[in-house]
């Protein structure tokens, strides 16, 4: 991975252990800390066209999630664990938190893309006490997406049934072709059904995140998680009646959350009554198909009562 292109240059490279990983983060920028989690099938390059401006007015922690990117695979290529504890929401929650320990921030700011946005929702339920805001960007909850499950949810996010299989199905069928495989999952899900959006420089890294086979098994063991334990771990949450109380924006896409059969911003007041929210008119990838309202829905956000 290290001879991938640069996309945060002035950035510094930290590589942090956790409990069972290691995490590999870029860091720059200045004034309360903010982390920026990606989701799948892409890594911490996801946020290249907003990092900078964000820098201007928050520290930056902007990490690969374990199995993806530079950061370590726990499970060797094929094994797992009964419950899929190791690749779960919570474990990649852990992660973070442990991470912005290490880098000296006891309370900061999360906002998070797709899988990264399940890893940070989670981070609030389980650790509200370091977590000042949330920003979860074009998902609905792990357990709503289950719960609501119907014929083209099944269709357009075959994957998430696809990746559940168990080991080796998906992981063979994907090493067939990686690449070819990465670019059909980012063109489908943008409004142009094309990869115009993404730079090519991103591309590379978005295409090499899947080239080893460890790498792929690991995003089919996270989304494996997904339908077991992250799913029963949502379920604990919303029966035992928690609320994520601190303040939080969710951002939607006008061309790919918006097309379900949920009002997503209903869906987070269940789970978020102070919730406020903004359509962005996109596909799934908010920030590299519309940088600049992406930016401008979340900036405002981000600096208000900063010191707080």
């Amino acid at each position: 991975m290290n001879d991938l292109p640069d996309l945060y240059p002035g950035f510094a490279t930290r590589r942090l252990k956790t409990t069972g990983a290691e995490i590999q983060a870029r860091v720059g920028g200045s004034g309360p800390p903010l982390v920026l989690l990606h989701g799948y099938p892409q890594t911490h390059v996801c946020w290249h066209k907003i990092a900078g401006e964000l820098a201007r007015h928050a520290t930056l922690v902007i990490p690969d999630l374990r199995g993806y990117g530079a950061s370590s695979c726990p499970l060797s290529t094929l094994a797992t664990d009964p419950d899929h504890e190791v690749y779960s929401k919570r474990a990649m929650a852990r992660d973070i938190r442990d991470v912005m320990a290490a880098l000296g921030h006891s309370r900061f700011m999360v906002a998070g893309h797709d899988r990264g946005a399940r890893v940070a929702y989670r981070l609030a339920l389980d650790h509200p006490e370091v977590v000042t805001k949330l920003m979860p960007l074009d998902i609905l909850p792990t357990i709503d997406v289950w719960d609501g499950w119907r014929w083209q949810a099944a269709i357009n996010s075959y994957h998430w049934s696809f990746l559940a299989q168990p080991a080796p199905l998906p992981e063979t069928l994907i090493a067939a072709n990686p690449a070819s495989y990465v670019d059909h999952t980012l063109a489908s899900w943008t409004m142009t059904k094309s990869l115009a959006a993404f730079a090519p420089r991103a591309l590379q890294h978005y295409r090499a995140a899947l080239l080893a086979p460890e790498r792929i098994h690991a995003v089919c063991e996270d989304y494996r998680a997904g339908a077991t334990y992250d799913r029963l771990a949502d379920a604990a949450s919303r029966d035992t009646g928690a609320k994520i109380s601190i303040p939080t924006l969710h951002l939607w896409s006008s061309d790919y959350l918006a097309k379900g059969t949920a009002i997503s911003l209903d869906v987070w007041r269940r789970w978020a009554p102070g919730v406020v929210g903004a359509e962005i008119r996109s596909g799934h990838f908010l920030m590299e198909e519309n940088p600049a309202d992406s930016l401008a829905a979340l900036l405002p956000f981000i600096t208000a009562d900063a010191a707080g």
